[in-house]
């Protein structure tokens, strides 16, 4: 079992101080019904325990005009982040976020652009010494034309998607015209050779592993509907593999998470090859699912963390990276509607209590 740090890693301070939290869910890419799912949980549970004024879930779509409606309406404290894919986890919904100077849960927007384009997370990983499968990026039309990057089988799948969308298995010609034909999810295809194994996931929090969760698909490939249907898939926490391979796993998504510069909580798949005893990483989810059947509140229930627990812990991570932004001075606050703010301070008030403040230093 994974040593977690106490509880008390939630700072009454900074939480005491959150009234208002408001949730994003939904979005426009291929994982909006697992984003509503994930959203619509974060929220009962964030509403039923009582702690906050206003829970606000907020069904994002694409339209800016009508976000900031919702967000002005919501006024958050802090907001929770589970939209996934394309807008939710790329960098683009964190760098709205960031020009409206709100706190938000997950990775910033850096660590979002990393962890969603495989390729370039792929290089960052191998760099970091941290063994991945062998791959080359293609487009369909090259496959098409006969180019067969190695042996069958291969994995083939979207440079930057997640939730297992466009994966599919190829072992013949025949399922390289199939997929071909059927390809939807951009120019480039990344192919890579296909390792049987062990389905390994590991949850890392700021940066120290929660433990690491084996799962079982009953089909022969943990593709999106093992993922997200329920009895699809069995899951096995800690996960049946020898311990030395399991510190290595765990050590090796510290590491993932770290060369990406993640925040928060994250969620790092890989397979471990029996036969040769190797581990391959073979991405990293910077915005992992709350749903019901989610790897992530699993591995926390294992280490003594309720759902609400780690929502919580979430939001404590959100506002301290927000605080340690600010005084390192890499964020340009901008006060709400009918507020202005000292730019040296940071501090907030009324444009008539800050007249009313200037007006004193005046008098003394």
């Amino acid at each position: 079992m994974t040593s977690l740090p106490s509880h008390e890693i939630i700072s009454s301070s900074l939480l005491s101080s959150v009234k208002n939290v408001a949730v994003l869910a939904g979005g426009w890419s291929g994982e909006r019904e697992v984003s509503l799912s994930s959203g619509q949980g974060i929220y009962d549970a964030l509403q039923q325990s009582g702690k906050y004024k206003q829970v606000t879930l907020i069904d994002v779509k694409m339209d800016l005009p009508q976000l900031l409606k919702d967000l002005t309406a919501a006024k958050p404290d802090v907001i929770v982040n589970a939209l996934h894919g394309i807008g939710g986890e790329d960098g683009v919904i964190q760098g709205v976020l960031e020009m409206l100077n709100l706190p938000y849960t997950h990775s910033g927007v850096e660590g979002s652009v990393l962890g969603m384009d495989k390729v370039a997370s792929r290089i960052l990983f191998v760099h970091a010494g941290i063994p991945v499968p062998t791959w080359e990026l293609c487009t369909p039309e090259k496959l098409l034309s006969g180019h067969r990057p190695f042996p069958f089988p291969w994995v083939v799948k979207p440079r930057a998607d997640g939730s297992s969308l466009g994966v599919s298995l190829v072992k013949t010609p025949e399922d390289v015209t199939a997929f071909c034909s059927d390809w939807c999810y951009g120019p480039e295809v990344l192919v890579e050779t296909y390792i049987k194994g062990k389905e390994l996931e590991t949850a890392v929090f700021e940066g120290q592993s929660w433990g690491t969760l084996e799962v079982r698909p009953h089909a022969e490939f943990f593709d999106y509907t093992s993922k997200y249907t329920p009895g699809a898939a069995e899951h096995v926490m800690p996960a049946d593999i020898p311990a030395d391979v399991y510190q290595r796993v765990g050590l090796f998504a510290e590491k993932a998470y770290t060369a990406l510069g993640c925040r928060g909580v994250a969620r790092v798949e890989f397979i471990y090859d029996e036969q040769a005893k190797e581990v391959y990483l073979l991405e990293l989810n910077s915005q992992p699912g709350f749903t019901s059947i989610s790897l992530v509140p699993e591995a926390a229930r294992y280490n003594g963390l309720s759902y609400l627990d780690v929502i919580e812990k979430m939001m404590e991570s959100a506002l301290q990276h927000f605080q340690e932004d600010h005084h390192r001075g890499t964020l340009v606050q901008v006060a709400p509607v009918g507020e202005e703010v000292n730019s040296a301070s940071g501090e907030k008030g009324s444009n008539e209590s800050r007249r009313k403040k200037s007006s004193e230093g005046d008098a003394h």
